[in-house]
């Protein structure tokens, strides 16, 4: 894995979710920002995938479950080449392939429509019983966001995971602890999350720092064997841009102008 050119894909990607939300003027930057390493990592260093082949019957299948960081999506897809940045003018445009959340009928490299959360995993689970009875070798990624775990569907999905001993499935909970209405504790509380998930029957990896792409890494290749994985990403909401980070407010909002322009300034390449 080449660190510095993933951090510069990274970079590039920042750009790309504050161009797609600053021109709709709408979307979520501060979720799609988080997710920034956990899906170049994906994307640019693991996925079996192939941009000229986007239905390759045995590529490796990943579903955005928490589906309003489509920006995050779409940036990582055009980067890897599923499709031109000239169709970032159609996001969130009635007409367009890059809607408000994944469409999988529309949008190159997009494996599952998302956007009720709690769903995604529950296809996720079934993308790797599926792949298993297939025998293809193909292995299903599945990124959550905390907020969504408190959803029940969750939960069914995680124990029939664990029933089915889907050890090609590995769910990654983007952890950064703010939902649209608050702090997940003001929320609903999600208590220890690694222990709910060890006692539903996944091997549990606890990334310390979800933005660091040597930290997901290394958390990616952890080979499990009989079981489903969950790698638990502590990441920063808003990550990247200074006025973001941390910051509920920028869960559902796009920046304005002037703010576009502070913020790719600070996610400019270094030299």
């Amino acid at each position: 894995m080449n660190i510095a050119s993933l951090e510069k894909t990274c970079r590039a990607v920042r750009r790309d979710i504050i161009n797609l939300t600053a021109d709709a003027a709408s979307g979520h930057p501060g979720g799609s920002l988080s997710s920034v390493e956990i899906m170049v990592t994906l994307f640019f260093d693991k996925m079996n995938i192939d941009p000229a082949d986007p239905k390759m019957e045995n590529r490796d299948r990943f579903v955005l479950s928490k589906g309003h960081a489509a920006p995050c999506y779409y940036g990582v897809l055009a980067e890897r080449g599923f499709f031109g940045k000239e169709q970032f003018k159609s996001f969130r445009q009635i007409n367009g392939i890059l809607q408000g959340h994944p469409d999988v009928k529309k949008c190159p490299g997009v494996d599952a429509s998302t956007g009720s959360l709690g769903q995604g995993i529950s296809m996720a689970v079934g993308m790797a019983l599926g792949a298993r009875l297939a025998k293809n070798g193909a292995k299903v990624y599945t990124l959550l966001g905390d907020g969504e775990l408190q959803e029940g569907q969750v939960w069914e999905a995680a124990m029939a995971a664990a029933h089915y001993k889907l050890d090609n499935l590995t769910v990654i909970i983007d952890y950064n602890g703010l939902q649209i209405d608050g702090t997940n504790d003001q929320v609903m509380s999600l208590g220890n999350i690694s222990d709910k998930f060890t006692a539903f029957g996944f091997q549990v990896i606890e990334v310390a720092d979800g933005n660091n792409l040597q930290q997901i890494s290394d958390a990616l290749d952890v080979a499990v064997t009989g079981k489903p994985k969950c790698i638990l990403a502590h990441t920063v909401k808003g990550k990247g841009v200074s006025y973001m980070e941390n910051q509920v407010g920028w869960h559902g909002k796009g920046p304005n102008e002037e703010e576009r322009q502070i913020a790719l300034k600070e996610l400019e390449d270094e030299a």
